[in-house]
């Protein structure tokens, strides 16, 4: 992939930002070929007892798990203006960390529940679906009034504006034996390579490979992504990222950070 990257936070305008290279290739080089690594790898603490980043890099332990993996989120998302505590209730000690940038773009992340001081969020670590309590003072908050819906089964992606599809497109999605992960997650960066490959534009989300704990040297992040060739729509063939076509493509690159993502089965 390239040195150059676009990242975009919620609200704003697209803006060009330099990476370094391994940042989108690690983050989805398991989606176009390649081999793998089966497991269920974890991240500790970093050295000197310092708590653990909610990237999607690591794997976070002692957090709650998504209550409603497969409900609809209204579109509430925040951004920590720095690095925000995370909590597995309110109040309780910290034993993680929410940085406000990530992937050198905004952190944007969906609130799940709130409580008086508190907001309960979806995390883009692993485990899948894992999130944490963070406080609200210092948070900024926007709406997103759009959600993208992936139907596994049928290999169709749904964009939806307002609680109405604004476009349907059939999909390539995980073969069988790497399958995309369903529940509930985010629309997490914005990759642009300079000299793409497969794809203009790379969209992770925060969710991982159940199957490959890592890939290519990465995390196995799951991501949205076009493909050269529309003879992969409608199939099952990838190694766990969602292949869309070109004009799907387009329209998610307008999506706001930190959008909701379903994915169902």
């Amino acid at each position: 992939m390239s040195d150059e990257t676009t990242a975009r936070g919620v609200p704003g305008p697209p803006v060009a930002v330099p990476v370094v290279l391994a940042v989108a290739a690690v983050l989805v080089s398991g989606c176009g070929g390649g081999g793998g690594t089966a497991g269920n790898g974890s991240v500790s603490p970093a050295a000197g007892g310092a708590l653990p980043q909610a990237t999607t890099y690591t794997t976070l332990k002692d957090l709650p798990a998504d209550p409603s993996p497969s409900a609809a989120l209204d579109g509430t998302v925040v951004h920590p203006a720095e690095t925000a505590p995370v909590s597995a209730q309110p109040g309780a000690p910290a034993v993680a960390e929410l940085p406000a940038a990530q992937l050198k773009g905004d952190t944007w992340v969906p609130v799940v529940e709130s409580r008086p001081g508190w907001k309960r969020v979806l995390l883009p670590s692993r485990p899948n679906g894992v999130t944490g309590w963070i406080p609200d003072s210092g948070l900024k908050t926007a709406r997103s009034g759009q959600a993208i819906k992936v139907d596994v089964g049928d290999r169709k992606l749904t964009l939806l504006n307002a609680g109405r599809p604004a476009g349907t497109w059939p999909v390539a999605v995980g073969a069988p034996k790497t399958p995309t992960p369903v529940g509930r997650t985010f629309l997490l960066a914005s990759l642009a390579p300079a000299k793409p490959t497969f794809s203009p534009l790379i969209l992770p989300v925060g969710a991982h490979s159940a199957t490959l704990d890592t890939f290519g040297g990465g995390p196995g992040t799951v991501a949205f992504h076009g493909w050269p060739s529309t003879s992969v729509f409608g199939k099952a063939v990838t190694h766990g990222c969602v292949r869309v076509p070109a004009d799907a493509l387009k329209r998610l690159a307008k999506v706001p950070l930190g959008t909701p993502v379903v994915i169902t089965a």
